[in-house]
């Protein structure tokens, strides 16, 4: 059974950081493509950061704040977030697909069940 489990989400103040975190089961991160997304009420979900077959990509907003990455041991992967803004508050999802990728909601068949991510002072 394939399953995303998403944590990391919560409270930051502007400038801060956060780490999220994606368990993944039911299949190996290893050769997957991985993404992080995000939503706000009202508004269609969007490409954060992706990864596959040896490219990244990452929306112009959050090039340079944020990184992906993964940890294959632990079948996890990552979105560190730096110097977080008030406009990066979302619902967070990570998503995997084993087949090539671009940074598309609409490419991707596995996801997460979503982190609150609020930056506010």
């Amino acid at each position: 059974q394939v399953q995303l489990v998403e944590s990391g989400g919560g409270l930051v103040q502007p400038g801060g950081s956060l780490r999220l975190s994606c368990a993944v089961s039911g299949f190996d991160l290893d050769y997957y493509a991985i993404g992080w997304f995000r939503q706000v009420p009202g508004k269609e979900r969007e490409g954060v950061s992706c990864y596959s077959e040896g490219a990244t990509y990452y929306a112009l907003d959050v090039k340079g704040r944020f990184t992906i990455s993964t940890d294959n041991a632990k079948n996890t992967m990552y979105l560190q977030m730096n110097n977080l803004k008030p406009e990066d508050t979302a619902v967070y999802y990570c998503a995997a697909d084993d087949g090539l990728v671009l940074c598309n909601e609409a490419d991707f068949d596995y996801w997460g069940q979503g982190t609150q991510v609020t930056v506010s002072s």
